[in-house]
C-alpha cells in the first residue's frame, strides 16, 4: 500500500508543472501526447487507427483531439492515396514547432523533478517501475 500511496502522490505532485508547460504552449495532456507521437514516427502522416493504438485510447477520444489539434493548425488531414475515402493525419510546420518546443520544456522539468536522484538511482526506480507495470498490466 505504502508503494502505490506514495506513486499517487508523486503523480499528483507532479502533474501541475508537467500540465503547466503545455499550457504555455496552447496543449493540454492529451494533445501534447498526439503531437509527440505523431513526432516520433519515422513517417510523413499515420493513420488515425495508428495513432488511437499506439495513445491506447478510443476512436472517439482521438477524433476530439485531432479535431482540436486541426483547428488550432497543428496538424493537417491528408488524402490516402490507396484509399481516397480515408485520411491521414500528420504534423503541420507549425505542429512540429509546438511540439518542439514543449517537448524541450518538459524534458527541462522532468529533470528538475528528478533532480535529487543519482544517474543509478534513476536508472533502478526506473526498471523497477518497468517490471511493476509489466505484472499490474499483465494481471488486467
Amino acid at each position: 500500500m505504502e508503494i502505490l500511496a506514495r506513486a499517487r502522490r508523486l503523480t499528483m505532485l507532479s502533474r501541475a508543472p508537467i500540465e503547466a508547460v503545455f499550457e504555455r504552449h496552447g496543449l493540454d495532456t492529451g494533445e501534447f501526447d498526439v503531437l509527440a507521437t505523431l513526432r516520433r514516427t519515422d513517417k510523413p502522416s499515420v493513420r488515425p487507427t495508428e495513432l488511437y493504438q499506439d495513445l491506447m485510447i478510443s476512436s472517439g477520444g482521438l477524433t476530439d483531439r485531432l479535431r482540436r489539434l486541426e483547428e488550432a493548425g497543428m496538424i493537417e488531414r491528408i488524402s490516402c492515396a490507396e484509399d481516397k475515402r480515408s485520411k491521414r493525419v500528420g504534423l503541420t510546420v507549425r505542429g512540429r514547432s509546438v511540439i518542439d518546443a514543449a517537448f524541450a520544456e518538459d524534458m527541462e522539468v522532468e529533470r528538475a523533478l528528478l533532480s535529487s536522484l543519482t544517474s543509478d538511482q534513476k536508472a533502478e526506480l526506473a526498471d523497477l517501475l518497468a517490471q511493476l507495470l509489466v505484472s499490474i498490466e499483465g494481471a488486467n
